[in-house]
Formats: C-alpha cells, structure tokens, sequence
C-alpha cells in the first residue's frame, strides 16, 4: 500500500536523487517514469496502472494539486507514484541523472504568452537538452499542447534535437494511441481548440552534456563594521541585482532586527531553482564589532552559486551603509 512518509520537493530531496530509496524498490530494476505538470493527476494514474513495474515521478509547481493527487495516492493503495512540489527544470537539472528515465510526458505545459513572460516557458534549449540528457537510449519524450504558438515553437526545438527522433511523419499528431484523456484535454476540445501531441525517441547520437546540479559550499562572510544592528536595519535599501553571464537574479527584499541578529529576506532565482530565503548577520561574541553572514535556516535553502551571489550582493548593502572590512570570505566569486 502506498503511504508516502513525507512530502517530497525538489529543495528537500538530495542532488542527485536516489530514486530506487525514495520508492523503497533498492536492488529491482524498475524503470523510471516522470511526468511534468500532472495537474489533478489523470495521467499519473492511467501510467500506473499501465507501467505497474515502473517508479513513477509527477513533479507540480501547484500546491493543491498536489494535496489532492497525495490523498488519491493513498486511498487507492497506488505504490509506484510519488509526487513532487517544485520547478520542472529544478528535477531535471538536479534531481535526476544523465540516462535515468524511460519516459518523459509534458502535458499541456503553461505558454506564458506574454512577451516578457517567454523566458519562462518550459520548452526552451536548455530544458529540452536536460531531457535528451536524462533519457535512456531508446526512452520516449511525449509532449501535448493545445495552443498553435507552443506547437510550432516546440516543433523547432525538437526537430533541431540531435539525440531526438520524431517517432511521427509530420511534426506533430492529432491523436495518440494509448493515451487517457485528461479533465483539460477534453475541456480544450469542448471549447474548439485542436490537441496537438507530440512523441520522440532517444537515439543514438550523443546525448548533450548536461551534467547534474549539485550542492557547493555554503556561503560564509566574516567582517568588520562600525554599525550596530538596528543601523543595519534603519539603513537598509531594497536592492536588485542580476548577473547575466550565469542567469542569476538576486533580490534583498527586506531587513528585519532581533535582538541578537538581523535577517535579510532574500529572492535568488536561477536557470534551474528558484529560492526564497534568509541571510543571518550575528555579531561575533568573541570580537565586538565584528559579523558573521550566514545563511539562516528559513526556506531551506540549497547553496548553489545563487546563494553566494546573494551573499556578495548583502555585503554590498552593508559596504553602502557603513565602514566594513571583510576579515573572512568563503563565497565564490
């Protein structure tokens, strides 16, 4: 019977994941199946009763879904599921290793349609190569998408796929044997739009390098500064920074005082994790005038070059408001 012990997410599980331990299945091979955006979870249960032999993967940015999709999960007694909270490109990147996944299914992904928006669609270069990547020599990637725009636009990437073959003569099908049809895919008909699916096979060409995301030291700042911590706070400013060359945007939101620490509230967002986190300044017991930055505990955070990012862009809150001198430095530059 399935009883999930706890809730999954792709911030909590270990880079790489060992998936054969989360399913309990250590030493059976079991092939691995992942389906990206399950919504209300119509595919991940026709999967498992199709694939009954396999470990089955449903990764969802949507909470309740979730919820909903964990209860079914349980009442039903389905063993070989397990749901996920997090970004799609956060598993892939992550969580799963190069030749891992027998299959792979985007349903409907979310075309974001407006042009500052495009950037965070899923069918994009780097997604599509994770997903070369992951695939096992002969595993499958299936896509469906009711919007015209999406289709062509994926149609491009996946034809431009060196290790994909379109397993279809035209660039895409109108229908797909042995498929359950989802709440949206009929709701999309019964409103007039034209589902259009997509299925390709990973062959034999070399898969892109796309190496596993793994966690790095944490960041830590040793210094000295003449203000106290509520001058930290009163003088804070609210500060934005991006860093192109490596995808990274970092936003100190906030600074709050306690009476032994200052937390800075902080946003990191990178190509493959989006993080919501806190930094810790406490004066060092030993040394008067003297701080450590630190990441706290709040958002269980990961350290990954985002994190040390936003802990060089604090020490310039803190250089901007007062005299500093940095005795320690263990962050990458």
């Amino acid at each position: 019977m399935h009883t999930q012990q706890r809730q999954l997410s792709t911030h909590g599980l270990p880079w790489p994941t060992d998936w054969p331990a989360e399913f309990g299945t250590v030493g059976q091979a079991r092939p691995l199946i992942v389906e990206i955006g399950f919504g209300y979870g119509q595919m991940l249960f026709y999967l498992a009763e199709q694939f009954p032999d396999a470990n089955i993967i449903g990764v969802e940015v949507a909470s309740k879904p979730i919820e909903t999709v964990e209860r079914r999960l349980i009442r039903r007694g389905v063993a070989n599921v397990r749901v996920v909270y997090g970004y799609a490109e956060t598993l892939l990147h992550h969580a799963l290793q190069p030749g891992s996944v027998q299959q792979i299914h985007v349903n409907f992904p979310d075309p974001w349609f407006k042009s500052g928006h495009v950037h965070r669609r899923l069918m994009k270069r780097p997604t599509v190569d994770a997903i070369t990547s992951r695939l096992v020599p002969g595993g499958m990637m299936y896509l469906a998408t009711d919007i015209d725009e999406y289709a062509e636009m994926s149609h491009e990437l996946l034809a431009a796929t060196l290790g994909l073959t379109n397993q279809f003569a035209t660039p895409w099908a109108g229908s797909i044997d042995n498929r359950v049809t989802t709440k949206y895919e009929a709701k999309a008909v019964k409103q007039g739009r034209t589902n259009k699916y997509f299925a390709y096979r990973r062959n034999d060409s070399p898969a892109p390098d796309v190496p596993v995301i793994r966690e790095i030291a944490m960041p830590n700042l040793v210094f000295e500064s003449s203000l106290s911590l509520p001058q930290m706070v009163d003088t804070f400013e609210r500060t934005t920074e991006s860093f192109p060359e490596d995808d990274i945007h970092v936003s100190v939101m906030h600074a709050f005082v306690s009476p032994g620490s200052v937390l800075y509230e902080v946003y990191v967002k990178e190509a493959t994790i989006e993080q919501h986190v806190g930094f810790l300044v406490v004066p060092r017991q030993d040394k008067p005038g003297t701080f450590t930055l630190k990441l706290s505990s709040m958002g269980h955070p990961r350290p990954t070059e985002g994190m040390h990012r936003a802990a060089v862009v604090i020490e310039g809150v803190i250089k901007r408001a007062g005299e500093y001198r940095a005795i320690h430095r263990k962050v990458r530059e």
